[in-house]
């Protein structure tokens, strides 16, 4: 029977012990009224009958007091702690049963007093406090504590009086009404302070939970947002190789065959990286970035020029952020810039901010339309945003005159990021010249039959 009971309480979380461990607490405060009347029933055995049946009827209602306030207890507590509704009739009928212990005790020490045994009055007058416990005790989980203290306050101006009009002992009623409301303090000492230690268990479970699940949906977020990184460009390239494959084929053109092959080799590598997203383990590399960035904006045609700083030395969550804006951009581009033919990736360091700042821009815009004007942010800016909030950084967007379009990234970078040849707005590293007269025809059909959308003001 033990190991059960020890099996059954390991299954318990730990809230859920420290719950079960205040309930059997306060569920064994309201049996102390039924050993306060055990002396007193042995004392009343050597009276008269009379004496003994009050004894009697006050250990039997002390016994039924305690079974109802199993239940008064636990509804009691539920709804303390926000979990259900108020007991009604229960609390009426403790309240009841807490009149009748103490009409019976209050006879029976009068009984005493009458018969000279005043030696039995402590013991009488414990079981006596000991009775309107229970009925406090569940009460103070029930009512605010306004009325808790007034309820108190009226019960013991109340037994004060009676007690004075009807044994004329003013004194002692006085002492009597007291001390029933010293009782009730001593019921919401124990009674409230249990409750509201519960009732914080229970929340900082609530936010646990709560915590838990806003990870679990901040990850879905980002396996969103990296798989939406990864897979738009790739699947803009695959698209625009495909084309280009087809109008190749269609020509005679041999080179078709090597547009497939690389449409394969993209395809393989969407694969790697996808797993690598699932994994949680990707991070962009800058440099390899732009070298991407470069080689297929040159096989589509496009001029494209990466202008900047030498010997920056970047912690790698910013170098990864960066990174991502380059991915992100260059997708943007191929997507809805339909004429583009030259884009450039500028990088150099406000030395008096002390901040990175990026600059990619491209040509071939068409002008906004006012669907485009009042279309909500596009998805990837927005994870972009995302990753570059934690480090500080800022991103904005939008078309210039023109028909160009620029996307700048403000980064925070420390000093001592910045090497020693410092190399602010460097010659160009590479062109989109000699990109391959066949490259270029096949990209130019395909941006040119894209979906017209403003570059960079949305995306896939």
């Amino acid at each position: 029977m033990i190991g059960r009971f020890l099996t059954n309480w390991r299954k318990r979380t730990r809230v859920q012990q420290v719950d079960a461990y205040f309930r059997w607490t306060l569920n064994a405060i309201p049996w102390l009224p039924v050993f306060a009347c055990l002396q007193p029933v042995a004392d009343a055995a050597e009276d008269r009958p009379s004496a003994l049946a009050l004894a009697l009827v006050a250990l039997g209602a002390s016994v039924v007091q305690g079974c109802v306030m199993i239940k008064v207890l636990r509804h009691a507590l539920l709804h303390y702690v926000g979990k259900g509704p108020a007991p009604r009739r229960l609390p009426a009928v403790s309240a009841a049963l807490t009149v009748v212990v103490s009409v019976a005790l209050g006879a029976l020490m009068a009984l005493t007093v009458m018969h000279g045994r005043d030696d039995r009055l402590p013991m009488m007058a414990l079981a006596a406090m000991a009775a309107v416990t229970p009925f406090f005790l569940g009460y103070s989980l029930i009512v605010s504590k306004q009325r808790f203290m007034a309820t108190l306050g009226l019960v013991g101006v109340v037994l004060t009086a009676l007690g004075g009009l009807l044994t004329q002992m003013w004194g002692w009623s006085l002492f009597f009404g007291a001390y029933v409301v010293g009782a009730g303090l001593w019921s919401f000492v124990i009674g409230r302070p249990s409750g509201w230690t519960l009732k914080v268990f229970w929340e900082l479970d609530a936010a646990r939970s709560t915590q838990a699940r806003l990870a679990v949906a901040e990850e879905r977020l980002r396996f969103g947002r990296d798989l939406h990184d990864v897979m738009g460009r790739n699947l803009a390239v695959i698209a625009l190789k495909s084309e280009l494959a087809v109008q190749l084929a269609r020509r005679g053109r041999p080179e078709a065959v090597d547009q497939m092959v690389e449409v394969q080799r993209i395809a393989q590598e969407s694969q790697r990286e996808v797993r690598e997203v699932v994994r949680g383990y990707r991070k962009a590399d800058l440099g390899a970035e732009l070298a991407g960035a470069r080689s297929i904006l040159r096989a589509a045609g496009v001029d494209c020029r990466i202008e900047g700083e030498e010997g920056l030395r970047l912690e790698p969550e910013r170098e990864s952020a960066l990174g991502w804006v380059v991915r992100e951009g260059t997708t943007n581009v191929l997507r809805h810039a339909a004429e583009v033919r030259r884009c450039t990736f500028r990088t150099h360091v406000d030395a008096q901010r002390s901040v990175l700042v990026m600059t990619m821009e491209n040509d071939g815009v068409a002008p906004p339309s006012s669907a485009a004007l009042h279309a909500s942010p596009a998805s990837g800016l927005k994870g972009l945003r995302e990753r570059l909030e934690p480090l500080g950084g800022t991103l904005a967007a939008g078309p210039q005159d023109g028909g160009r379009y620029r996307l700048t990234v403000e980064l925070p970078v420390p000093d001592e990021a910045r090497g020693g040849d410092q190399g602010r707005g460097g010659g160009p590293v590479g062109t989109g010249a000699g990109a391959g007269v066949g490259v270029g025809v096949g990209a130019g059909v395909s941006l040119g039959a894209g979906d017209g959308a403003i570059g960079g003001v949305s995306d896939g």
